[in-house]
């Protein structure tokens, strides 16, 4: 009874198996944590009436967002 060969006869079979990609262990996720009353880039989607309303004023509408959203955490925080 003939055992097959220890090594890949085809030689793309030879070459794809050097080649093969190595499995890196996945590092845990580093949660970093940005001191308070620091601001942050963030995607957001808004409806485009709330973007229209905040933006009718001219510029600084993503600050009167932010005070919006301040002012309902505070509101809301137990």
């Amino acid at each position: 009874m003939a055992s097959p060969p220890r090594r890949p006869v085809n030689p793309m079979e030879a070459a794809e198996a050097l080649f093969k990609p190595a499995k890196k262990q996945a590092s845990p996720a580093v949660e970093r944590r940005a001191p308070p009353e620091v601001k942050e880039m963030v995607s957001l989607k808004i409806d485009s009436t709330v973007l229209e309303h905040f933006q009718k004023d001219g510029p600084g509408w993503q600050d009167r967002i932010n005070d919006a959203l301040r002012t309902f955490v505070k509101a809301n925080s137990d």
